[in-house]
């Protein structure tokens, strides 16, 4: 079954009828977005690749935890939470 131009032009009348002009272009306006953000992540990651790859004898620094935040962040010391050994009662 070969699809002509009419056919075409009728699917594309009713597609514009039942969502509208400024809902396909809503839907467009979110698909270039996402493609374009797509695109900015990828070449962040190809960035963020060499970089890494550039400097292979670079310290990293452990994450902090949350005791030390916790003291840096109020200024006073931290406590301790309980541990999940059993410390708690049940």
């Amino acid at each position: 079954m070969n699809i002509g131009v009419w056919q075409i032009l009728i699917l594309a009348i009713v597609i514009l009828v039942l969502f509208g002009r400024g809902r396909i272009s809503e839907m467009m306006g979110d698909f270039g977005r996402g493609i374009s953000s797509f695109k900015k992540g990828m070449t962040e990651d190809e960035a963020s690749a060499t970089s890494s790859a550039s400097k292979p004898n670079a310290q990293i620094e452990p994450p902090a935890t949350e005791t030390s935040r916790a003291s840096v962040s109020s200024g006073a010391p931290a406590q301790k939470a309980p541990s999940e050994s059993g410390d708690t009662k049940r």
